[in-house]
């Protein structure tokens, strides 16, 4: 189901800009959560996380459907143009499956991660440090402006 713009807060820093979700919950490591079914945690990347990324070529599930689940642990890979990254599981529980429209297209997740690119579902319980939109927000802010920082502090170390 397409994103309705009307339910999402446009965020603009530096030149970094998105619409965010307000139906999603969002852990700190840039992944968005969405709430199916009672216990069914639909599971993405943030459009932040995706631009870090690049451009998308191959997704790999390294987790069966059925297999138990701990935060952190990696679930599987997302192959870029820049990187091969790995994807953790945000989330303790069931693994649930994998978004099987990533076999044909995995340049999903990249186009539309808050809907058609979704990663994963799991089914189980909430971690205690999602976030609401507004928190996520505050942890774009800070990480943002780090990044700036950091961008400054290696202009100014060119210069000197």
């Amino acid at each position: 189901m397409p994103i309705d713009p009307q339910q999402t807060i446009y965020y603009k820093r530096a030149r970094f800009t998105t619409r965010l979700p307000v139906d999603r919950l969002y852990s700190q490591a840039h992944f968005w959560l969405f709430k199916e079914e009672d216990d069914v945690w639909r599971v993405g990347l943030t459009k932040f996380a995706t631009r870090m990324l690049g451009d998308f070529v191959e997704l790999r599930f390294e987790v069966l459907p059925g297999e138990d689940l701990e935060p952190g642990q990696i679930v599987g890979s997302i192959e870029g143009f820049k990187a091969v990254s790995d994807i953790y599981s945000v989330m303790a529980g069931e693994f649930a499956g994998s978004n099987p429209d990533l076999e044909s297209d995995p340049v999903l997740v990249d186009k539309d991660p808050y809907d058609k690119g979704w990663l994963y579902r799991v089914r189980g319980r909430l971690p205690e440090n999602a976030m609401d939109v507004h928190g996520y927000i505050g942890l774009l802010d800070a990480t943002v402006e780090r990044m700036l920082q950091e961008q400054q502090q290696a202009t100014d170390d060119k210069t000197c």
